[in-house]
């Protein structure tokens, strides 16, 4: 049976989630189990956490070139405002 897009897209009304499967060690899973901690809810959190910040890497990286020319320009001229600057 072939996986359609109908298939993967979320319920109405579901909670945006889906099952994957993960390898975990099992000394450590073990421990978060013991210890109660919500596995899932831990590595969602995390991967969002590393999504973001390679997002943000890879969006710095992108537009280097154009962060260096504009910090170039303030460090040549200043601040664009800074003569109406109060603090």
């Amino acid at each position: 049976m072939s996986v359609t897009k109908k298939h993967l897209a979320p319920r109405p009304g579901a909670s945006g989630k889906r099952a994957a499967n993960l390898t975990l060690s099992v000394d450590v899973l073990e421990s978060a189990k013991a210890l109660g901690i919500n596995i899932s809810q831990v590595c969602d959190n995390y991967l969002r956490e590393v999504v973001r910040k390679e997002q943000e890497r890879r969006w710095r990286q992108e537009h280097s070139e154009f962060i260096a020319a504009y910090n170039s320009i303030i460090e040549e001229e200043g601040l664009p405002l800074d003569q109406w600057r109060s603090f």
